[in-house]
Parts: C-alpha cells; sequence; structure tokens
C-alpha cells in the first residue's frame, strides 16, 4: 500500500468539478484582485469562526506581520511565541521589527508551558524593549487554554495574537480560536485543514478599527486608490483562491469531524505500545488533528521503516526555533528549551486527512506495531 501524510487529489477528486465552476466564474468576471469571491470568503469565514470583521490576506505569515504592524508593535518591542512551532510565528515578529522571544512547550499536550511564559513575563529582558504581546499558537490543531492565556495576558497588560494557522475552526469551551485575542490570524496553506491551491490567508477580528487599518496595511496603506494615507504593503487574497475557498468552507466542519474520527481510530489501534506517546484527544472540537503527532526515542528508525512500507510521515518540525541557524543572534541555547529540545528528537507525524479509511489507518497501525515487535525481539536475542 502506498499511504500519503496528505493526499490533495482524493479532495479533489471530490469536489473538483465545483472547484472548476467557481474558477470559471472569476476568469468570466474578470476581475481578479479583490471581486466577489473575496468578499464572499471574508464574510463566510467571518461567520463561521463567529467574529464580525474577517480580512483577507496573503498568507499567513502577513496574517501575523500585518496584525503587529497595525497594533504599532515594533522596533524596542518584545512579542513571546512557541519555541516549537514553524518559523512564521517568530518571523512575523522580526519582519514588524519588534524581537521574538520563546516559551518552551508544556511536555503533555506540545503547546506553550504556561510556567515558562509567566516566569518570561514576570522577568523580561528589560535592555530589550518591553514585552508587548504573545502569539500562542494552536499547534496541530488543539486549542491552547485560552481562558488561562487571557488571564495571564491581562495580568501582565499585554496584547493577544492568535496563531491559527493550523485550527482552523478549533475551539475552546465553545467558542472559536481566534476571537479571543485582539486579531486571529490564519494561513490557507494547501495542505491545511481549509487549503487553497497557494497561499492565502485571513485575520479574524472584533476591533471595527483595527479591521479596518489591516485592511488598509494589506492594500498599500490605502481605502480607496491612489488615496494613500501611509506606506503599506500588498498582501490582498487572491481572487481565485478565494473561490476556492468558497467552495471548500462548507465542508471544513465535517472534515474537522473526520479528523478527530481518524485520530480515535489510532488511538485505538496504538494504546499501549512501550516507548511510544500518543497525542491527547481533548474534548470535542478542542482538536481539530491538522496533524497527529506521536513521539518515540526510535524515531528515525520507526521513520524509515514506515517508509520502505509506503507510508508517509512528517517532522514538524525537526528544529526547535531558538536552536536554528536563523535565530543564532538571539543568543539562545538549547538547555532554555529543554522540552522542545527532547521533541525534535522524538515527534512524528502519521499520515492525517479526511479520505483516509479504516482499512489504511489499520494498515499505518500494523506496520508501527511489527516494528515494535521486531526491535523488542532484536533486544531480547
Amino acid at each position: 500500500m502506498k499511504i500519503p501524510l496528505i493526499d490533495l487529489q482524493a479532495q479533489y477528486r471530490m469536489i473538483g468539478a465545483q472547484m472548476e465552476l467557481a474558477v470559471r466564474d472569476v476568469m468570466v468576471e474578470q476581475i481578479f484582485i479583490g471581486g466577489r469571491a473575496v468578499q464572499l470568503f471574508e464574510e463566510e469565514f467571518g461567520k463561521a469562526c463567529g467574529a464580525p470583521y474577517c480580512i483577507g490576506v496573503g498568507n499567513g505569515t502577513d496574517a501575523l506581520t500585518l496584525s503587529l504592524k497595525a497594533l504599532g508593535i515594533g522596533p524596542g518591542d518584545q512579542v513571546l511565541t512557541a519555541a516549537n512551532s514553524f518559523i512564521a510565528s517568530s518571523e512575523a515578529i522580526t519582519i514588524a521589527g519588534a524581537k521574538p522571544v520563546f516559551v518552551d512547550c508544556d511536555p503533555s499536550n506540545y503547546l506553550m508551558s504556561f510556567d515558562h511564559l509567566e516566569k518570561l513575563l514576570q522577568n523580561p529582558g528589560t535592555s530589550d524593549g518591553r514585552i508587548r504581546a504573545i502569539i500562542p499558537v494552536h499547534l496541530y490543531g488543539r486549542s491552547l487554554d485560552m481562558t488561562r492565556l487571557m488571564e495571564v495576558a491581562n495580568r501582565f497588560n499585554v496584547l493577544v495574537i492568535e496563531d491559527c494557522a493550523q485550527a482552523h475552526l478549533a475551539t475552546w469551551k465553545g467558542r472559536h480560536v481566534g476571537t479571543f485575542g485582539v486579531t486571529g490570524c490564519f494561513s490557507f496553506y494547501p495542505g491545511k485543514n481549509l487549503g487553497a491551491y497557494g497561499d492565502a490567508g485571513a485575520v479574524i477580528t472584533s476591533n471595527p478599527e483595527l479591521a479596518e487599518k489591516i485592511r488598509m496595511w494589506r492594500n498599500h496603506g490605502r481605502v480607496q486608490k491612489y488615496d494613500h494615507e501611509f506606506e503599506g504593503t500588498n498582501s490582498r487574497l487572491d481572487t481565485i483562491q478565494a473561490a476556492i475557498l468558497n467552495v471548500k468552507l462548507p465542508h471544513l466542519l465535517e472534515w474537522n469531524r473526520t479528523r478527530r474520527h481518524h485520530a480515535l481510530l489510532y488511538h485505538e489501534m496504538l494504546k499501549g505500545i512501550p516507548d511510544f506517546v500518543l497525542p491527547e484527544i481533548p474534548s470535542e472540537d478542542q482538536h481539530v488533528f491538522h496533524l497527529f503527532v506521536v513521539r518515540t526515542s526510535r524515531r528515525d528508525d520507526l521513520k524509515a521503516w514506515l517508509q520502505n512500507y509506503g507510508i508517509e510521515t512528517g517532522i514538524h518540525y525537526p528544529l526547535a526555533l531558538p536552536n536554528s541557524a536563523a535565530y543564532r543572534y538571539l543568543g539562545c541555547q538549547p538547555i532554555e528549551y529543554p522540552v522542545a529540545t527532547a521533541y525534535q528528537k522524538e515527534i512524528l507525524s502519521l499520515p492525517m486527512y479526511p479520505e483516509l479509511t479504516t482499512e489504511d489507518i489499520r494498515y499505518v497501525a500494523t506496520q508501527i506495531g511489527q516494528f515494535f515487535k521486531t526491535a523488542r525481539n532484536k533486544r531480547e536475542t
């Protein structure tokens, strides 16, 4: 069997005809910047998230960057974010002119550690500027405890900008991620739960003035053509990508439910294996399983074994951000982020997409079980 990490072709086979019609409508209308498709997506995605304002932008990195810029966060400021995330979470901070400060992850759920977060807030590096904001990452599709985070943020008087790139329609206590902070930032990279056919992103907010400012930032600092109030940038949601997202959005809740069902099947079939840690499954909708990440000290051997049996896996992410060359200038030491540093050598993402079948999952589970059985037999002999 051949089982990819994700299978966009399977999704296309299901709704490809609808997407082709949607793209054709854009071609017929000949409005490629803005247009009805963008307006419709902003309305419908905002409604799905429970946010009154949604601003389509070029990608998820821009969603974070424009939020920071619109809030006046830049040189002389520090922003806290997760040590174990994709570089966009921290890159946006630097692009805005501020300094990223990394927070280690919780050993139980891979999300931002509250103990480390509060330690950093209580003892900020004053010579490097004040801490203005926190960018929590709802990593792998799981919501951070936003009740606790907002209490911490309010206590220390810092803003919260939510990185929801992997957590479309995930919830915390019945409320969608992205609606707790001052903004929620989304990526619609093709492999996401809601993916375009290229780069695309969005910002949601409940603040009308901030929404208007982000709209201006994404469009050269203007509201009307050639009426520029400040220098912005060019980060508009492409009309064709919006049309594709409009076709996919009505399926998102069901796709998320199917991902959760797959996660439960993995748990049922893989439980009890020594040296093999499964992700927690929290209350319904708190985790939309963009990724299904397991952990083992024999990660590299297991990855190679599964590849030999036609099973594609991934590593998200092979290097904690403060340990990467890009942030060498910060002088970070791995010992400062012990959990993220340890886990970068152990985590492995198994195939996860709605079109997986029970047979597919059973095949993956069987091969994982066989790997550990073989390893155990070798040790015993």
